[in-house]
């Protein structure tokens, strides 16, 4: 057998005219197979059109082909059964060609189940061993033989043939799978077996695997007539639907000067309460007997087993059909009202027993209202925030600044989330009239800081007017319990009045940033939301169209269809007599606005670059030209 298999894998040949042997499977140069020479592949071979161009083992990676099959074993030296039919699965890994054998353990079966072959690769049987076995070996209902044991494949799951179908394989129907002889001889002898003597049954297994861990939750009231101040007492009934059991636990409440029990009434099967009270020890049993004889045999009786259970006393139980809202329920003699319950039990009665009405009794008094908490006058000492905070707790802490807001509004790159705005005193003074202040207010922590523009040889010292700061709301009274009103950005806009400790402020115009500012969060600024501006001129100015088509016309003579800002501004004003806020006219502008288009003095730009160059001791200018020739490949 060994010599077969040596000639077999290699062969006779010459090369450099010296007889040496030579491998069958050996390519020629470059890989390239020799003429006559098939190539016989080691792996599965996927069609291209399939999947990603990865790898098997990563295209592949956790996908598994599963199949059904059977095998017969022969069992020798054993009446009772000639052959054993054993059901097992076979898994097929499509990364690397490798097969798993598994029998499903079966319970009191005696024989060692679970891995029958190891997952690797299995060759095929004689006289192919020099190959493995690949998908194209699989099908259903075919047999195939691993390691001298015929599997017989009766069926697979879904994907496996989803997946054999891509492949082009034409699956065969699945085939029917034989019964274990001895098995089925078993189950007969088991079906034909009957109880020498006809105990009852009682299967509480099923009850217990539907219901575990369902609980019905009523809240219960209990008024104690021996108590001495008559209160009621509150319970939770829960009814435990695996064995029909009941527990009741008290909420006792806060410095009642109760003992806290664990339960109330422990778990347990609750009996209905008879009419002639409690039954006597030993009245109610599992099982009855009968005395058949009597005392006919020398005083000797014989008893049997009752099926009949004749003459026993039959105890009622609480069932779940018992309780509902509204019930009274009588617990070792304590009358106990159920008055609400929990929405799975709500559930459960509403598909089970199909209750709607689950309205709640009221056994409660109303709480009394919470009373308003009241604050003391402000005292002049510190901030308002940190005297409530006094008021808060014992131990007084700082008041909390509003974090996120300072984080998502403090400065970030050119972001500054700061608005500026230009004003001017109103005042009689004429002094005091050409002052230039600029208002500031920061967007992090709603502060204000006023800085006034330094003028020369106006006898003025300029530089910072006010220090940075929230800024009350002028005519509120200083000692109250109140928080009081801050100025916020809302109240900040051009053409605004607004006054700071006494100093009156009309602004009069604002940088770009805080008109960008306000148009893009214009949902927080109405001066600045065009929508709303649209929506407000057009209620104002639709019946006077015609008039202000003429206004229009008449400021426009050459019919440019432009015009500047100053007359819209004063057109705007005029139709509107004073109902938009300079802020309004001034977005209305921005919005309808043309830039001007004008020439680049090159002579200019060279200048300044030239300059820039110079300041920062610039002096690639080899890559520097060579990359402006690049970019202007169009000349």
């Amino acid at each position: 057998m060994g010599k077969e298999k040596f000639h077999k894998s290699q062969h006779w040949g010459y090369c450099n005219n010296v007889a040496m042997l030579i491998g069958e499977n050996k390519p020629g140069i470059g890989g390239e197979p020799l003429p006559g020479q098939k190539l016989k592949p080691k792996y599965s071979v996927f069609p291209e059109g399939m999947g990603s161009d990865a790898p098997a083992w990563v295209a592949f990676d956790k996908q598994v082909l599963s199949f059904d099959a059977y095998f017969e074993e022969e069992v020798p030296d054993k009446n009772q059964e000639l052959y054993r039919i054993r059901h097992c699965k076979i898994y097929f890994y499509l990364e690397d060609d490798t097969i798993q054998v598994i029998e499903p353990q079966m319970k009191n079966s005696g024989i060692t189940q679970g891995t029958i072959v190891r997952r690797h690769r299995i060759p095929l049987p004689p006289p192919h061993e020099d190959q493995f076995y690949t998908i194209d070996h699989f099908n259903i209902n075919i047999e195939v033989i691993l390691y001298a044991r015929r599997y017989k494949i009766i069926d697979c799951d879904q994907f496996t043939k989803n997946f054999l179908r891509k492949m082009g394989v034409r699956l065969n129907p699945p085939a029917g799978c034989p019964d274990d002889p001895y098995t089925k001889e078993r189950q007969k002898i088991l079906d034909s077996m009957k109880p020498l003597r006809p105990y009852e049954r009682i299967d509480t297994l099923k009850q217990f695997l539907e219901h575990n861990g369902h609980v019905l939750r009523f809240f219960c009231v209990w008024d104690d007539p021996e108590s001495m101040f008559h209160d009621p007492r509150e319970l939770v009934l829960h009814y435990y639907l695996s064995d029909d059991t009941i527990d009741i636990k008290e909420i006792i409440p806060v410095n009642s000067g109760r003992d806290a029990v664990p339960l109330f009434l422990r778990r347990d099967k609750l009996p209905k309460y008879a009419p002639t009270g409690l039954y006597q020890p030993g009245t109610i049993t599992s099982r009855t007997v009968l005395n058949v004889f009597g005392k006919l045999v020398g005083n000797r009786g014989r008893y049997i087993l009752d099926n009949r259970k004749t003459g026993a006393v039959h105890q009622e139980f609480y069932r779940d059909s018992d309780l509902k809202i509204g019930a009274v329920i009588n617990v070792w003699g304590r009358k106990i009202i159920l008055c609400d319950c929990d929405e799975f039990t709500k559930e459960y009665y509403r598909t089970k027993y199909g209750i709607e009405d689950f309205t709640p009794v009221p056994y409660k008094a109303p709480p009394p209202p919470k009373p308003e908490k009241m604050f003391p006058p402000y005292t002049g000492f510190g901030s308002e925030e940190d005297s409530l905070c006094s008021c808060m707790g014992l131990l007084p802490k700082p008041p909390q600044k509003d974090f996120k807001k300072f984080m998502e509004k403090d400065r970030s790159g050119m972001e500054s989330n700061i608005l500026r705005f230009l004003a001017k005193l109103v005042t009689d003074s004429p002094i005091d009239k050409d002052r230039k202040f600029i208002i500031s207010y920061f967007l992090s922590d709603d502060t204000i800081s006023v800085f006034e523009h330094i003028q020369q040889n106006t006898g003025i010292l300029g530089g910072k007017f006010l220090e940075r700061g929230r800024i009350k709301k002028p005519g509120q009274e200083l000692f109250k319990s109140e928080p009081s009103e801050y100025f916020k950005a809302q109240n900040l806009f051009v053409g605004a009045r607004v006054c700071f400790h006494g100093h009156n402020f009309l602004l009069v115009d604002a940088d770009e940033y805080t008109f960008n500012y306000m148009e893009k969060h214009a949902n927080e600024f109405s001066v600045a939301d065009i929508g709303v501006i649209l929506k407000k001129l057009k209620d104002i100015a639709e019946p006077r169209s015609r008039e202000i088509r003429q206004m229009f016309a008449a400021t426009d003579p050459e019919h440019t269809k432009v015009i500047e800002y100053d007359p819209f501004r004063n057109l705007i004003v005029s139709i509107t007599d004073g109902a938009f806020s300079e802020h309004e006219i001034m977005t209305l502008g921005r919005y309808y606005s043309v830039r001007d288009e004008y020439e680049m003095d090159l002579h200019f730009l060279l200048a300044v670059a030239q300059e820039q160059l110079k300041k920062n001791s610039f002096e690639n200018f080899e890559q520097l030209s060579a990359v402006l020739i690049y970019n202007d490949r169009e000349k």
